[in-house]
């Protein structure tokens, strides 16, 4: 595959369910740019794992906990990021996904890395990993992925065909009873970068 991010994805992409979004968005490019206008070279690595978050009914997505400061963007339009930090000490990178106020969002889990010469660390198999190897932080929380300014953007990549996708339960989640079952997790069979091999089931 080539590294040139080609065109971004557009609004209506992610102006759907987010269970479908998170689905769809294997296979597309996440593409960083550095920071603050500097010059420097593009950071690309294609998505291989998501989960997807759905609204104020799901205990493991942060809107069950209602409208706040830093759910706000979530209840806002689609396509745009929610990046906050867990642990004190991973920012983590997600995009709202539609339709309309309904807040709901896709926390991308690890991408295979198209550029691995440009990323300030070597993991990108894990959300923090991720974050910290294409060096993406709360700063960037709030901006929108598909507007060609901004350094953080979706571009098209490959279709993923469904023979080559695992569903499986969310990582992490077990305090949110029923919830924690769903079957929201999406990788691409296979890819080395996944961050934890999904449970076969018997």
């Amino acid at each position: 595959m080539s590294t040139d991010p080609g065109p971004l994805l557009g609004r209506d992409f992610f102006d759907r369910d987010v269970v479908d979004a998170a689905r769809a968005l294997l296979g597309h490019l996440l593409v960083v740019a550095p920071p603050d206008g500097k010059a420097g070279p593009l950071r690309v690595g294609r998505i291989v794992e998501t989960e997807a978050y759905r609204g104020q009914d799901d205990l493991a997505c942060h809107a069950a906990k209602g409208r706040t400061a830093r759910t706000e963007i979530m209840f806002g339009p689609p396509g745009y990021a929610y990046v906050y930090l867990i642990y004190g000490m991973y920012d983590l990178l997600n995009v709202v996904t539609g339709p309309g106020e309904f807040p709901s969002a896709v926390l991308i889990r690890a991408v295979d890395p198209l550029t691995p010469a440009h990323l300030l660390t070597p993991r990108t198999d894990g959300p923090g990993r991720l974050a910290r190897a294409f060096d993406v932080s709360r700063r960037d929380n709030g901006l929108d992925l598909c507007a060609g300014e901004s350094r953080v953007r979706i571009h098209r990549g490959d279709a993923i065909p469904d023979l080559a996708v695992e569903t499986s339960p969310r990582i992490g989640v077990d305090y949110a009873g029923a919830w924690a079952a769903m079957p929201w997790r999406f990788t691409i069979a296979g890819n080395r970068f996944v961050s934890r091999a999904p449970k076969r089931r018997t």
